[in-house]
């Protein structure tokens, strides 16, 4: 035997394919309709739901009717997402990717917030989505039995804003929940997080211009996020060979360095 013969190895693992169709939640306006054109443009077919949806979503699904299809869905109706999954599935084929987008904001602080409103953010932000993943990893399991998942954070999971009490605890609950999935699925799925710093939306109007500019102040880089700061980095997550896997990706120009 040769002095330079090495003991034999187990086989590395693939790596996990592109994804081919990606399942997006809230993809009507915003971030969410950025990432539907971002993962069109890169030649992935596209399900999308929305508790409205809106004329640009239509118009798009119409353009495209192969490679697009939409619903209003409320994310916190586990039997319509449910249903919307295989709908899409039956008319896109198997769906390989989900980007956890959807969510709802907040602005009040927490003495000032009704358990009313404490339920309801934790169940559009937390619950909802990790009953999201579930339903799409069953789906998922059941087809390839491989894919990748994004869940879209926020910074205020990492740092502390007034004002956004259960926001910020159910952005870190998707965090944790983030990671403890990408070990469960030993490689079969990717998982990770985008954690965006505040950007121009509807969510973050409610904290007001005087608030927003003094984000920017403070923030290294000058300015605030845009969405086209985070489609490239969701995109290298649904379509690259990063064996990037329980991982929080920040990006909020160093506003929470």
């Amino acid at each position: 035997m040769s002095d330079t013969a090495t003991a034999p190895t187990a086989a590395t693992p693939a790596a996990i394919p592109p994804a081919t169709c990606v399942l997006i939640s809230g993809g009507s306006r915003g971030l969410g309709l950025s990432l539907v054109h971002d993962a069109l443009a890169n030649g992935a077919r596209v399900a999308t739901f929305a508790r409205t949806v809106t004329p640009e979503l239509e118009a798009l699904a119409a353009e495209r009717p192969d490679d697009v299809f939409v619903g209003s869905v409320d994310i916190t109706d586990t039997k319509a997402i449910t249903t919307f999954i295989k709908e899409a599935s039956a008319k896109l084929g198997p769906i390989d990717a989900l980007i956890n987008n959807a969510a709802i904001g907040q602005d009040s602080l927490h003495v000032h917030t009704s358990p009313e409103r404490v339920a309801q953010i934790v169940t559009t932000n937390l619950t909802a989505p990790l009953l999201l993943a579930r339903a799409f990893l069953r789906h998922a399991m059941a087809k390839s039995g491989r894919g990748r998942i994004v869940m879209v954070t926020s910074v205020c999971a990492q740092r502390g804003y007034s004002g956004l009490v259960t926001y910020s605890a159910t952005k870190g609950g998707l965090d944790s929940a983030m990671r403890t999935l990408a070990r469960e699925m030993h490689g079969r799925f990717l998982v990770n997080s985008v954690a965006p710093g505040f950007f121009a939306s509807e969510m973050s109007s409610v904290l007001g211009n005087e608030q927003l500019s003094t984000i920017t102040r403070r923030t290294p880089s000058g300015r605030l996020v845009e969405p086209d700061n985070i489609t490239p980095v969701v995109r290298s997550l649904l379509f690259d060979d990063t064996n990037l896997n329980g991982q929080v990706i920040t990006i909020d120009g160093g506003g929470s360095i």
